[in-house]
């Protein structure tokens, strides 16, 4: 058995032998169906490496690996040595999870200045994105500016990758650090020296480095994350060259930035003129995502050029298909012509919103209860939806091609949505009150968040009933109790209507039940306007009243008011929630007045009285400090007003008595979970957060629940306790994997269980390993190469290992091979040396048999091998 040290020159050899290339790249990916996705890695190269690869290889993130072919018809040749390559993998991923995709080519240009010994330092991209289905599907935005403009010493340079994302996810930029192998980020890697700044802009993507101290060629790295809903789903990151030289060249100017907006189906055009100090030809590019929109997609044409100043004309019909939230970047890169090595750009974003129309023929129609509205369906087929905005009194509303939604400072309230785009009708019934006016408009909702303009306002006021009611209140409490109902004193033309009058009382005990006739009450007198329900069981509740007045004059008998604006008052009663030492009372009422006051009484358990304990404007309360297991009692006391005729009428009402319990019904909080696989002790150690110590005081076990599978629902598997044990060790056979998922939950002295933990699921052990060096030398201690195969579970792999010309030396597909170093056609023994290996392994995780993709260096010490005739070079 020999130990050893990898010789420097030897390392430097080998990964020499694969040239130098890499300039920049990207990797994208573009949602298909279900679990399957597209990937493009883009690579930027140097034209004349002879190391330009006809493949690349990519690891998906789930322990598998593939190899992406060079897509048809690239590479394509760009100006300055460049080459732009594709290539193009399709995936099926095993399940919902986070998954970080990578990509790796041994070398990096020769000479980056801010990566040391870079010709020898892995050039890798990683993209991650999540899968679930709560996020909905997702495409990554594509980056539309390739990254080859080349920068001046002491001039500011501007790149922005012109990202466009076709699903409308909002963007943020930043820098990272470059990374090397394994995606891991590059020791001593250093950003480059700025005279003053070096930055991104975080909303439009504008890298400036302002401005380049020295010349030379630096890598840089831009994070492209993605964000729907708030939520993070993904990032990119674009790893890219840039080259620094000395010039007396000027850059031109383009101009400054704005944002426009449009409505949908309209046009939108403009002029961009960019000018040149030094008087040099320019090239205007415009990078947006609107020039590769597959439905009317919009022109960019040169109008003039002549020396010293370029225009062009932009151009969009825009259609309800490119209604989004997120404005549309435009992206204008102007070259000049000003210097045979270097071509400076100037860079400028422009942002255009189109937003969709609002919606057409809003109509609010009032009763005495409620204000029904109508609009049209959207203009655009696309809208999900609807948001509906209520204000007290009118208001012009200045029409602002850029202001979508609620107007700032209107006033306006949302007040309810319609998820449907073909509901087009709403009932607004929350605290509306007479004499008020109320005013609505409506816009349309769209998938994304986008919002269309706001409707012309609509309004109107309730009508008021005849009569008006200002009373239902509770004045006995028992099975023959008694409710009180009064209303305002009818002002009506008694030449008309000179009575004796009739006012009829209605009943009901559900809010949109049948109104039961149970009284009238007949009087010449309209100040006559109270009327006592009794014997009715207040025990009960609600009940809902109604009064209609009829003139009873003989041979003149007709109803005063319309039916349809009769009014609808209900009894008031406190709705109980029961908690832990708490009940939580909510004001429970419909009635055609405001409620702006409430006293809270509760029975007080000695007296037998109604003790008040607090007031309050909101319409509930909660009570504290309780004793579980003990029931208490409310009454509570409301103080309102109403408008009618122009004047204003207070009123007291009493609401029913209800009681409740309060009781532990309050599962503590999920513990958060912790899984370590040990693999070579064949155990998993599971260790959690105890709720006691954050949200909870009475926590007093756990349930651990386990399965060896993602599917279905995991299976009990032991308790731990006290509320202290907070850790449990799953020694699992030998011959069994340590895959699997555990959750935790916590269990409460009143039996009350968490809800489960995040599901962890553990696929971390490696069943397969290969070590990096033996020597066939026939000492008898490590003389062949084989690997360790945990549980004998590897049943299938496909190993090759070549030599450091390229040449395979060796090949199996058994796991268990055991290779003495023997060449596979001469059947010498190898020479002492560095040998590269790639293995396809067939292990067995979480989702079934998945190939995971080994790449490495094995080193073959064979003192007494005769040296076998190298390839020529």
């Amino acid at each position: 058995m020999k130990s050893f040290t990898i010789p420097g020159f030897e390392l430097h050899f080998i990964f020499s032998a694969f040239s130098t290339h890499n300039r920049a790249g990207e990797i994208i990916f573009r949602h298909i169906s279900g679990l399957t996705y597209e990937f493009t890695i883009i690579t930027y190269t140097y034209r004349w490496s002879l190391a330009n690869r006809s493949e690349l290889t990519i690891q998906w993130g789930d322990n598998t690996a593939s190899v992406a072919p060079m897509a048809k018809g690239y590479p394509i040749i760009l100006p300055d040595d460049y080459l732009h390559n594709v290539y193009k993998a399709t995936h099926t991923f095993p399940g919902p999870g986070i998954y970080e995709v990578l990509v790796q080519d041994p070398n990096r240009n020769l000479g980056v200045e801010n990566i040391p010994n870079s010709v020898n330092v892995v050039f890798s991209i990683k993209t991650t994105f999540i899968i679930n289905s709560l996020i909905g599907n997702n495409t990554s935005p594509v980056l539309l500016n390739p990254p080859k403009d080349k920068a001046a010493k002491g001039y500011t340079y501007i790149h922005n990758p012109a990202a466009f994302d076709s699903d409308g996810d909002s963007l943020s930029y930043s820098l990272t650090i470059c990374t090397g192998q394994d995606g891991l980020p590059i020791r001593n890697y250093s950003y480059p020296p700025a005279s003053d700044t070096l930055y991104i802009d975080a909303a439009s993507g504008d890298l400036v480095w302002d401005a380049p101290t020295d010349t030379g060629k630096f890598n840089i790295a831009m994070n492209i994350e993605e964000w729907r809903n708030g939520i993070k789903i993904g990032n990119i990151v674009r790893d890219m060259q840039i080259e620094v030289y000395n010039t007396d060249n000027n850059p031109p100017v383009n101009p400054e930035s704005f944002l426009k907006c449009v409505k949908a189906g309209d046009s939108i055009e403009f002029l961009l003129t960019t000018t040149d100090p030094d008087g040099d030809e320019i090239t205007q590019l415009l990078n947006s995502g609107t020039q590769i929109l597959p439905n009317s997609p919009a022109d960019f044409d040169l109008v003039s050029s002549e020396p010293g100043t370029s225009t062009s004309k932009y151009k969009w019909k825009t259609t309800c298909d490119h209604v989004r939230n997120q404005p549309y970047q435009l992206t204008l890169k102007s070259e000049d012509e000003g210097d045979e090595i270097i071509k400076l750009v100037d860079i400028t974003n422009y942002y255009i919103r189109v937003i969709a129309p609002a919606p057409e023929s809003v109509s609010a129609t009032a009763t005495s209860t409620h204000i029904d509205l109508n609009w049209n369906r959207s203009f655009c087929s696309k809208a999900s939806g609807y948001a509906i905005y209520r204000r007290e009194g009118s208001i012009e509303l200045p029409f602002d091609t850029c202001t979508n939604g609620v107007p700032p400072g209107s006033g306006f309230k949302e007040i309810a949505r319609k998820n449907n785009i073909n509901d087009t009708v709403f009932m607004d019934t929350e605290d509306l009150v007479q004499g008020i006016e109320y005013c609505y408009i409506v816009t349309a909702l769209f998938p994304d968040g986008a919002e269309s303009y706001a409707s012309d306002p609509v309004c109107t006021s309730l009508i008021p009933g005849m009569p008006a009611l200002t009373n239902v209140s509770v004045l006995n409490h028992s099975e023959n109790g008694e409710i009180q109902v009064a209303w305002v004193r009818p002002d009506i033309d008694t030449l008309s209507a000179p009575g004796p009058y009739v006012f009829q009382i209605f009943r009901t005990e559900t809010l949109n039940g049948a109104m039961v006739l149970i009284d009238s009450m007949l009087t010449s007198n309209l100040s006559d306007t109270v009327y006592i329900d009794t014997p009715v069981n207040t025990l009960l509740f609600p009940y809902f009243y109604s009064v209609r007045m009829i003139n009873n004059t003989p041979g003149n008998r007709f109803p005063i008011g319309e039916e349809e604006f009769t009014e609808v008052a209900s009894s008031f009663y406190p709705e109980i929630i029961a908690d832990d030492n708490t009940l939580r009372l909510n004001f429970k009422k419909w009635v055609p007045w405001v409620n702006t006051e409430y006293t809270v009484y509760r029975q007080n358990s000695s007296t037998g009285e109604f003790d008040s304990i607090a007031s309050t404007s909101l319409n509930f309360y909660v009570d504290s400090n309780l004793n579980n297991g003990t029931q208490y009692c409310y009454r509570i006391r409301s103080k309102g007003w109403r408008p009618v005729d122009s004047l204003i009428y207070t009123n007291e009402n009493i609401s029913h008595i209800n009681c409740e319990i309060p009781v532990d019904v309050v599962a503590p909080c999920p513990p958060e979970l912790t899984v370590v696989s040990v693999c070579d002790s064949s155990r998993n150690n599971l260790s959690w957060t105890n709720p006691n110590l954050t949200c909870a005081n009475d926590v007093i076990r756990y349930n651990i629940y386990y399965k060896p599978t993602l599917e279905g629902d995991l299976d009990s598997i032991a308790s731990s306790s006290p509320a202290t044990s907070t850790s449990f060790i799953h020694q699992l056979p030998d011959n069994v994997q340590l895959s699997g998922c555990y959750e935790v939950t916590a269990v409460d002295s009143f039996e009350n269980e968490s809800e489960k933990s995040q599901r962890i699921c553990v696929d971390a052990c490696y069943l397969y390993e290969l070590p990096n060096v033996f020597s066939p030398n026939g000492d008898g201690e490590n003389d062949q190469f084989m690997a360790y195969n945990r549980n004998n579970a590897v049943k299938q792999v496909n190993m090759k290992i070549f030599n450091r010309w390229g040449q395979l030396v060796y090949e199996t597909t058994d796991p268990n091979f055991r290779w003495d170093g023997k060449m596979k056609n001469s059947g010498k023994t190898a020479v002492s040396g560095v040998y590269y290996y790639i293995c396809d392994v067939y292990e067995p995780r979480l989702q079934g048999i998945f190939v995971r993709n080994i790449a490495g260096f094995v080193h073959i010490f064979a003192e007494d091998a005769k040296p076998a005739s190298p390839l020529p070079e």
